[in-house]
């Protein structure tokens, strides 16, 4: 129970309580934590009761508070929980609270190394078949690990940003020779994004079963792609510019602590991985490496188009940790992993306009009758995602919506 009057199913109830970053009438960006309908500035909050670690929320990004690590995270959540349920904190924190129509929305964080997983089975085997269609659609690898590529930390931006549409080289099949000029095949990708706290030593890998202690949480994440420019450039080397234009999440991080209720074991692994992807059983039945009940939707210019579901996801972050470090890399407070597109079996459960429209042979009508293959100028995508919170609650990670400009 709380002393505000929130719904019981709001997105934003009790059970959430996501952080972000904010600001008001021009004054500096801080940290401040989604509760309904307002922002609760946290460190005014921790200094006005006294707190010394309030100082580590007026930054203008979460990382200070990232690299405190897993049981300063877990203690603010007990703190927050603390004044926003019990009626003796009601003054102090009221005179905090912001309309989240008044704020402005900032990056929640300083990307440190930014990664990209490709860990959906459905979206990988589509992706195969357009492109290999006279070989097996998923290589000999993809079973044995989690496929991903570095990408541009720089170009990871928060929601609301406008993209720009990118140029490059490009080699249309009935062209001799690559042209250079705007992507004309430019997609999306449905995704969440990991975020990491905690920084580990180089040459010290991160086990599966300490992966808890690095995941902080979860973002809407958006993997904009120029298909044009990365099936000319990708081999041998995989994705490079048709990936590193831009990259949208979500400003609201929701906690793995927030996100208890949806552990689900992941489909099914075969064959079994090797023993350091191996998770071990909980009490819940989902295991150490654990999928998550999310359900994301995909708008196209007002048309939902696609609901993809993460719980169909192959890999499981704590596989994707694990699988990143284990060769000695270290991982720094800020890092950020995607999980890959999250594609489904079914045509309306893919998270990229690529496998929706089949490689541009089946268009998608949209509501005003429109007709659509790829991105035009002009067009605003934008992804949602709940999860299911505990004792029937609901777990809102907001949105993650971006506008598509003509090329400069």
């Amino acid at each position: 129970m709380t002393w505000l009057d929130l719904p019981a199913d709001h997105p934003y109830g009790i059970h959430n309580l996501p952080y972000g970053v904010f600001s008001t009438d021009g004054a500096q960006p801080r940290v401040g934590v989604r509760v309904g309908e307002h922002v609760l500035d946290v460190a005014a909050c921790a200094e006005q009761a006294g707190m010394e670690s309030g100082a580590v929320w007026r930054a203008g990004s979460l990382n200070a508070f990232l690299a405190q690590g897993r049981s300063a995270w877990t203690a603010a959540r007990e703190w927050l929980t603390e004044q926003l349920t019990n009626e003796a904190h009601r003054d102090c924190v009221e005179s905090h609270l912001v309309p989240v129509a008044e704020v402005t929305m900032h990056l929640p964080i300083e990307v440190a190394d930014y990664v990209d997983f490709y860990a959906s089975e459905h979206h990988a085997t589509n992706v195969g078949r357009m492109f290999r269609p006279d070989s097996e659609p998923l290589t000999p690898n993809w079973k044995h690990l989690p496929i991903g590529y570095h990408g541009r930390s720089g170009t990871v931006v928060v929601s609301g940003t406008d993209i720009v549409r990118p140029c490059g080289q490009r080699k249309p099949p009935t062209e001799p020779a690559p042209v250079f000029g705007p992507s004309a095949r430019l997609d999306i990708e449905a995704e969440l994004g990991f975020v990491v706290g905690g920084a580990s030593r180089l040459g010290e890998p991160v086990p599966l079963a300490d992966a808890g202690e690095h995941l902080f949480g979860v973002v809407i994440l958006n993997d904009w792609s120029a298909r044009d420019l990365q099936a000319w450039e990708y081999v041998p080397l995989g994705p490079f510019l048709g990936k590193s234009f831009a990259t949208s999440i979500s400003p609201w991080v929701v906690t793995m602590e927030a996100l208890g209720a949806a552990h689900v074991r992941l489909p099914g692994q075969d064959p079994e991985p090797l023993p350091y992807l191996r998770g071990e059983p909980t009490a819940d039945g989902a295991g150490t490496a654990y999928g998550l009940d999310i359900s994301l939707e995909v708008e196209w210019n007002g048309t939902v188009v696609a609901r993809p579901q993460f719980r169909d996801m192959y890999w499981s972050p704590a596989q994707m940790l694990a699988h990143m470090t284990v060769n000695g890399a270290s991982v720094r407070t800020g890092d950020l992993f995607g999980s890959g597109t999250i594609s489904g079996e079914e045509k309306d459960t893919r998270g990229s306009f690529l496998e929706l429209s089949w490689s541009g042979t089946e268009p998608i009508t949209l509501a005003d009758g429109s007709q659509r293959t790829f991105l035009e100028d002009g067009d605003t995508v934008t992804l949602r995602a709940v999860a299911p919170g505990p004792h029937g609650a609901l777990i809102g990670l907001g949105e993650c919506t971006g506008t598509v400009l003509a090329a400069r």
